[in-house]
């Protein structure tokens, strides 16, 4: 049986305002194995944002437990969390989030060398080649097309070889073809490594090739797709 990576209880989100609370999450549960792929999919302001801020440990819940490889995140201050994150997650974001003042390689190195590894350069420079960007290493981010710097984002994320990777609308800002290309990438790197997905896409085609898929309106889950 597969180990599960990934489980929340419960889990809801309100947030005070002049008017009262709000509830931007309603209670909901999941659970994800190792090596699974899950979808968040909505309309905006549905709550996906807010649901992958909870699982990754960014935001604090209003209620519920939230289990990331071992750890119970809501029993966690921020220090805490962040460390867990820093050795079990990785982040792509739809806006890519590179450093401009870094080339490509220098951008996949740097959380590696901030781990203290004596093999970053190395390890960039094979996930670089993985991605196909093996002649684009000494580009700065504002040279490379947006499918290439989301390139350099996936090979950073892969970096630390993550046990969950978190992608928030990684394809949104790419062309359709462009689009599954990184699609693909992201699906043949979850497979080689066993990495767990968690997307947050309006992209149906990409939502269905996640092995489970979880559909908020309004803050409900409305619908949960599992193998």
């Amino acid at each position: 049986m597969s180990e599960s990576i990934l489980s929340a209880r419960n889990l809801s989100k309100v947030v005070s305002g002049a008017e009262g609370d709000l509830t931007i999450l309603h209670p909901l549960s999941l659970d994800l194995q190792r090596g699974d792929s899950l979808a968040i999919v909505g309309t905006s302001g549905s709550g996906k944002s807010t649901l992958l801020g909870l699982l990754a440990g960014l935001d604090q819940p209003t209620s519920g437990e939230i289990s990331l490889a071992g750890h119970e995140l809501t029993q966690l201050d921020e220090d805490q969390r962040a460390r867990v994150r820093a050795e079990h997650v990785g982040f792509v974001f739809q806006s890519f989030q590179l450093l401009d003042n870094l080339n490509a390689l220098e951008n996949v190195m740097l959380p590696l060398e901030l781990e203290g590894r004596s093999d970053a350069r190395l390890r960039a420079l094979e996930l670089l080649r993985r991605v196909g960007l093996e002649a684009r290493l000494g580009h700065s981010p504002r040279q490379l097309s947006g499918g290439e710097q989301q390139r350099v984002a996936i090979a950073r994320a892969f970096a630390a070889e993550p046990d969950i990777l978190f992608a928030d609308e990684p394809t949104g800002n790419l062309d359709t073809r462009t689009g599954e290309h990184i699609s693909d990438l992201l699906f043949e790197l979850n497979q080689e490594r066993s990495t767990t997905l968690v997307l947050v896409t309006h992209d149906e085609r990409l939502a269905h090739r996640c092995r489970r898929l979880v559909r908020l309106e309004a803050g409900h889950l409305v619908e949960q797709v599992e193998p």
